[in-house]
């Protein structure tokens, strides 16, 4: 369970790193849009992500 859990984590993370890439990337957007709804974005997605990915390997 433990590593389940770290894998999803991982995952998670990985998918925040990118989705901040992109959104730095974007540049005069992050001005617009407050950090704090980027960042439930970003863990949102990633969490999904993670729990699709999980899924499919099991």
């Amino acid at each position: 369970m433990a590593k389940r859990s770290l894998l999803s984590a991982f995952i998670t993370g990985c998918f925040c790193a990118i989705f901040a890439v992109v959104v730095t990337s974007l540049g005069m957007l992050i001005s617009l849009v407050p950090g704090i709804l980027i960042a439930f974005v970003s863990g949102f997605l990633g969490s999904l992500v993670a729990s699709y990915v999980l899924k499919e390997r099991t």
